[in-house]
């Protein structure tokens, strides 16, 4: 199976700003204009470098005829505030002007502030004050910053809007989708009732602390909600063991664990001290994942979809690996989980997780479904 794979942006002579002239056979049609913002937020991830969108809107409150005539008089502007490099269209044809300011490096306030002051004093050496107070300007800048928590509230929609509308058009296979998690999740709800039974008193009667383990993990767009487990682990451990593993395995420096029947090993800590006796049996199982389709009935998680990250992962991810919460809503098994589970890299991983935002529809989501018994069964990934 192919992985995605994107190159790295060349290296950017530093460019000068010089003057031009826009016309409307040189504007970006809007289609087109979407997909250059996701071409070049792509790119920023691999290049290191900022990515800037400037948004000049008139108004709905405009008819079309003077909304076009004052986005004429905008050229000005465009002509003092931009490089040849960068690239101007229409993010909303006849209403709102866009300008992508790209392969950007250096302080971000510093930048963000130096393109403000340019664009502002252009404005008001190119417009009358009726004309002024008229123009909505608004900057957007990527990477987006993430709070100390290590990860985001829903994402910036203007950088991402290629993201939405593609949820827009899969609108039809998402009520599908939702259908299929809502009924998947009542029926293992309703039919593992026993199994829910016996694993939560051997998990009582095993160790001390609760039946459930309830952790924060970071779901779509970067929305935070409590994770369902049955507890696997000795109550009150120190975490500091795992955290220092994921974050060599999202560098690349992780080894190997050799695992339970594993020749080649996993990238997992199989012999994690924290874990109680029932506890291994329960995570070789997947037993102790269960619970969360409780969170697919709340509409938190879905049945087929990413992992759901931890916040210390993500505070390690590189920016292109925030990719896989915008893209899709997490899951309880995935194209992860049924090619490679623990034995790919985490690159790899988020490949994967990507091919699977890309291609997903609610027919891959049932192949992925029925093959995930077997891979819990006979795969050592899970040990």
């Amino acid at each position: 199976m192919s992985l995605l794979h994107m190159k790295d942006a060349p290296d950017v002579v530093a460019t000068t700003i010089s003057p031009r002239h826009f016309d409307d056979a040189e504007l970006v049609p809007e289609e087109v204009f979407t997909r250059m913002i996701a071409l070049e937020r792509k790119r920023a991830e691999r290049s290191k470098k900022m990515l800037v969108l400037m948004l000049l809107e008139t108004g709905h409150s405009l008819t079309a005829n003077e909304s076009r005539g004052l986005l004429t008089q905008l050229e000005e502007v465009m002509t003092s505030a931009t490089r040849e490099t960068d690239i101007a269209g229409w993010y909303e044809r006849d209403f709102v002007l866009g300008v992508l300011f790209t392969e950007i490096a250096g302080d971000r306030n510093t930048i963000l502030n130096a393109i403000r002051t340019r664009v502002n004093d252009a404005l008001c050496s190119s417009l009358n004050a009726r004309q002024f107070s008229k123009v909505k300007l608004s900057f957007q800048l990527f990477p987006e910053e993430w709070n100390d928590d290590g990860y985001t509230y829903p994402t910036n929609s203007g950088l991402h809007r290629d993201l939405f509308q593609r949820e827009e058009r899969r609108k039809g296979p998402r009520m599908v989708k939702r259908a299929m998690d809502i009924a998947g999740s009542m029926l293992a709800l309703v039919l593992g009732a026993p199994v829910f039974l016996v694993i939560a008193l051997l998990v009582k009667l095993t160790s001390k602390g609760p039946v459930f383990f309830r952790q924060q993990r970071v779901g779509q767009y970067g929305v935070p909600f409590t994770f369902l487990k049955f507890r696997s682990m000795f109550q009150n451990n120190d975490a500091s063991i795992h955290r220092e593993y994921v974050r060599k395995l999202i560098s690349g420096q992780a080894e190997r664990m050799s695992g339970n029947g594993s020749k080649e090993g996993v990238f997992k800590l199989t012999h994690d001290p924290r874990i109680t006796s029932i506890g291994r049996f329960l995570r070789r199982t997947s037993l102790d994942e269960l619970p969360q389709f409780l969170n697919v009935l709340m509409g938190e998680m879905s049945l087929v979809g990413p992992r759901p990250a931890l916040p210390y992962e993500v505070e390690a991810y590189d920016v292109w690996h925030r990719r896989r919460m915008l893209e899709a809503k997490p899951g309880i098994t995935g194209l992860w989980q049924v090619h490679g589970r623990s034995r790919v890299k985490f690159d790899e991983m988020v490949r994967l997780d990507l091919r699977y935002a890309k291609n997903w529809s609610p027919w891959l989501d049932l192949k992925i479904l029925l093959r995930t018994p077997r891979v819990i069964l006979f795969d050592d990934g899970a040990c």
